[in-house]
């Protein structure tokens, strides 16, 4: 309640928060708070928890009006993404802009691991547990092979596979989901993110083994590997840094809570 007046969607549908989400509730709270005015609470980048929230709230209204247009745009997008999933891209074992002449060895004198190899070591855990735990039996291939930049598609049994599941996903799991996947570019970290934190999936009070952190390290291995050989442009990439910890924990707020 603000000034004794329910907060609303843009649909002038009444922002109902699910009572086994008090943190969700208290930070849309702060964020109104935060307004300096009525003008800005027409603006989404001045109240996104709001906005993400109406987006689950008009998911679940399509869903019960069997409409569910914006359920089956979400899917479509999302599997798109699949196709080119950032922890499925790998790079190149050796690749032909590789500086020449520079001395890349770390102190010690060991030659620094390959971006292909890390992106490797981060993908394995990732995908064992959603392989494990979330999709038994799938397969994923890497859409990069070592020595071409031509795209690998999915096997088309694991694509049926996760677009049967993201078709069940409940309104709030599928609009976290969806903020996930468009802020790290990857169906499958964002997946791993929403399970670990969900309590639609038994999250609650149990410990993550998956944070933020976890998840925007993993979207952003190539850029940190970049930077870290030729430095960071002030402005940019530390705002990316922060801004991708943000939307993921708008999508931790959005699927977490006290048990039911």
């Amino acid at each position: 309640m603000l000034d004794t007046r329910p907060v609303r969607t843009a649909a002038r549908a009444v922002l109902n928060i699910p009572k086994h989400k008090p943190m969700l509730a208290t930070a849309i709270a702060i964020e109104w708070d935060m307004l300096l005015n009525a003008q800005q609470a027409v603006k989404q980048h001045y109240i996104p928890l709001t906005s993400l929230t109406s987006r689950a709230l008009d998911i679940a209204a399509g869903d019960k009006a069997s409409t569910p247009q914006i359920r089956e745009g979400i899917i479509t997008m999302a599997m798109r993404y699949l196709d080119t999933d950032t922890l499925l891209c790998w790079a190149p074992e050796h690749n032909v802009h590789d500086a020449v002449g520079l001395d890349m060895r770390k102190e010690g004198g060991e030659p620094p691991v390959s971006l292909r190899k890390l992106q490797e070591q981060a993908a394995k855990p990732i995908l064992a547990h959603l392989t494990t735990h979330i999709w038994p039996g799938v397969e994923f291939v890497p859409i990069l092979g070592e020595d071409t930049i031509m795209p690998a598609p999915q096997p088309e049994m694991t694509k049926h596979v996760i677009r049967g599941w993201l078709s069940g996903l409940p309104a709030f799991e599928l609009a976290a989901l969806e903020r996930g996947v468009l802020a790290c570019k990857s169906l499958l970290i964002s997946t791993r993110l929403l399970v670990d934190w969900s309590t639609e999936f038994g999250a609650a009070g149990t410990a993550r083994k998956f944070t933020i952190n976890d998840a925007a390290e993993a979207c952003n291995l190539e850029v940190a590997w970049q930077t870290g050989m030729w430095g960071e442009v002030e402005d940019t990439h530390d705002v990316d840094h922060e801004d991708v910890r943000r939307q993921l924990g708008s999508v931790v707020l959005l699927v977490s809570g006290s048990p039911q």
